[in-house]
């Protein structure tokens, strides 16, 4: 009686390490998953910035139906999720922006936002 005893704990015991081992690796993709949808966020925040200068007159301080001329503001350059950049050069019909997870994070994707007068599309990129 004392084996079966003995091999019902060890059973027991690697069947709450299995549990154990698979309830972190969950937590863990939901976290990068929560990341990537706050920069995506983030990223439709800035387009929406982006198409309101857009839409505003030059008269007002907008573009004039103009992205070039756009810049990110200050406060909004480096998150608590990312680092955002304009993705090359802005013209009058799109802009493109590119948010990289802070290196502290550990994540390794990119968030890019195209943005035009109609539109704000976000593609997530998986990164090395």
């Amino acid at each position: 009686m004392g084996q079966q005893q003995l091999l019902l704990i060890v059973l027991g015991v690697i069947i709450v390490g299995i549990a154990v081992v698979v309830g972190i690796n969950l937590f863990n993709a939901n976290a990068e998953e929560s990341a990537k949808d706050t920069i995506v966020s983030e990223g439709t925040n800035l387009g929406a910035m982006a198409q309101q200068y857009f839409k505003k007159p030059k008269a007002l301080g907008g573009g004039g139906n103009t992205f070039a001329g756009f810049v990110i503001p200050a406060g909004l350059v480096t998150t608590p999720s990312a680092g955002w950049a304009i993705d090359g050069s802005a013209d009058e019909n799109s802009i493109k922006f590119k948010g990289t997870p802070l290196s502290s994070s550990g994540y390794h994707f990119t968030v890019t936002v195209t943005v035009t007068p109609t539109a704000i599309n976000s593609v997530v990129a998986a990164g090395s």
